[in-house]
């Protein structure tokens, strides 16, 4: 019942531990120097420092059973990409074989629905479908895909993993917070006068993380399991955080064009003269697919729970207003 979790600071990773506690596990968590340690703050976990280079890192997880690999590098700026490949690539294949060499019995990776990418038609797709990776849009998505296959190689040459693929989380101890919690609070911070037409598919973060656990238990090693729930609309999200606060929602919808343009001259020309880019380029154009998932797979083999969007949402409001990121 003993648990190594790496990104436990995170959004999904406080999540998990918070239930991996709550169901009697006793936690041991990998913590980079300097990091924010606020999610972690009065919980009964074993923090200790290093990184996924540290040749050592097996010491530390030795003793313990299981093992989550949370931890991501998580960036939309083309600047980043190097992190991204050495931290998300390069990083996962460093903590497998360190949790090999300790003799974890198990292994659960958090990959994400951006390394299966989305159907060019907008249709939703499930574990079945992956886009060619030269369609991945973004170093993110790239890193991510390249993940997940270091890991579905670790399974195939007999490692015990599971790997796991969040949709997108919304609910409390998004601390950074998260593209999506960067929507809720622009919406309750009145900073968003018009939306773009972009659809997601929406998963209350406790579920993601009884996922997690869900797949440590009843898992197939080597399979990938989708973690989520509702598909909706850009506009539906507004619509349904409107309803929650009060506060209207934006009527007008912005052209793909325009903030395409006003992205590009930010990052590759503003940038390179000093001045730091507001909007990501990667992000604009993710935001031009429709990124629509089936979770069935999860439901039916893990029992992924399939908690209302609408209190999950109204979670994360609550949480982001009483942790003063709204005045």
């Amino acid at each position: 019942m003993r648990v190594f979790v790496t990104g436990a600071t995170g959004f999904v990773g406080a999540n998990l531990v918070r239930l991996l506690l709550q169901q009697g596990y006793t936690v041991k968590t990998l913590v980079r120097p300097h990091s924010n340690i606020g999610n972690l703050k009065g919980l009964d976990v074993e923090i200790v420092e290093g990184d996924f280079s540290n040749q050592y890192l097996w010491r530390q997880m030795a003793g313990c059973r299981y093992l989550f690999h949370v931890a991501a590098q998580y960036s939309l700026w083309q600047k980043d990409r190097d992190l991204l490949y050495q931290n998300n690539v390069l990083g996962t294949l460093q903590v497998l074989e360190a949790a090999q060499k300790a003799g974890i019995e198990r292994t659960v990776y958090t990959s994400s629905v951006a390394a299966i990418g989305v159907n060019p038609s907008g249709e939703v797709v499930n574990e079945t479908y992956q886009s060619p990776v030269h369609k991945l849009i973004g170093h993110y998505k790239k890193s991510k895909f390249l993940a997940e296959q270091e890991a579905m190689q670790a399974a195939a040459k007999g490692q015990d993993v599971v790997i796991v693929n969040p949709s997108t989380p919304i609910g409390p101890w998004d601390i950074k917070p998260t593209p999506t919690g960067d929507i809720i609070l622009r919406f309750l911070r009145r900073q968003m006068p018009a939306y773009v037409n972009t659809g997601l598919n929406l998963i209350d973060v406790r579920d993601v993380a009884w996922g997690h656990l869900l797949a440590l238990e009843k898992g197939k090693s080597g399979d990938r399991y989708i973690l989520g729930h509702q598909n909706l609309s850009l506009k539906e999200l507004l619509e349904k955080l409107s309803e929650i606060t009060g506060l209207p929602a934006p009527r007008w919808t912005v052209p793909g064009w325009l903030p395409l343009t006003v992205a590009w001259i930010e990052e590759k020309i503003l940038a390179p003269l000093g001045k730091p880019p507001s909007v990501p380029l990667d992000g604009v154009r993710m935001a031009q697919q429709t990124m629509y998932y089936d979770a069935s797979k999860a439901v039916k083999e893990l029992g992924l729970p399939q908690s209302p969007v609408d209190i999950a949402l109204k979670d994360a409001v609550n949480w982001f207003i009483s942790q003063g990121y709204v005045k």
